[in-house]
């Protein structure tokens, strides 16, 4: 359940960024802070709504490509395990997703930021702060030890009784 879970952490998070942080509560767009693209102009705006599309549409790509990895390995192998396991790999993509873009946009490409103006830099660290929360959190949920045994159960479709032993 590890790639399905990340890759439906990953579309899930970038919906949470797209939704919240670009449509509804407009604090920036993919390319505001590149120069070339002020929302504040009529050609910005629109240029900035088709890179928020393209952004929705790589993240909508992403949570399809998780929810169908997750339906094929449900039909495979009758089930995906328990959901704590299931949710903890989604915490983790979801982490994953804030501090990738937000290392790769927010720091290195400075194409745009949580929040401009004021106090942007702390807007920055915090979402960085709020993926890394998440990635351990994510992480911790997947400890999950009948998981495990269970897993180790089933090797190559065989059940092995003695699996217990070896944890």
């Amino acid at each position: 359940m590890t790639v399905p879970g990340v890759l439906l952490g990953l579309g899930l998070g970038g919906f949470v960024d797209g939704i919240v942080l670009h449509q509804i509560l407009q604090w920036h767009h993919m390319l505001t802070s590149e120069g070339s693209y002020p929302g504040t102009t009529i050609a910005g705006l629109e240029d900035n709504t088709l890179a928020d599309g393209l952004f929705h549409a790589s993240t909508w790509i992403m949570a399809a490509v998780g929810g169908w990895l997750l339906w094929r390995a449900a039909r495979t192998h009758g089930g995906v395990g328990p959901g704590r396991v299931l949710a903890g790999w989604m915490v983790i993509g979801w982490g994953s997703f804030n501090l990738v873009e937000g290392i790769v946009d927010h720091h290195i490409l400075g194409i745009h930021h949580v929040r401009e103006g004021g106090n942007q830099t702390a807007w920055d660290l915090a979402f960085l702060a709020l993926g890394a929360a998440l990635l351990i959190g994510g992480w911790l949920m997947t400890r999950n030890r009948e998981w495990h045994v269970a897993r180790d159960r089933v090797i190559d479709g065989n059940v092995h009784e003695d699996a217990d032993a070896t944890l």
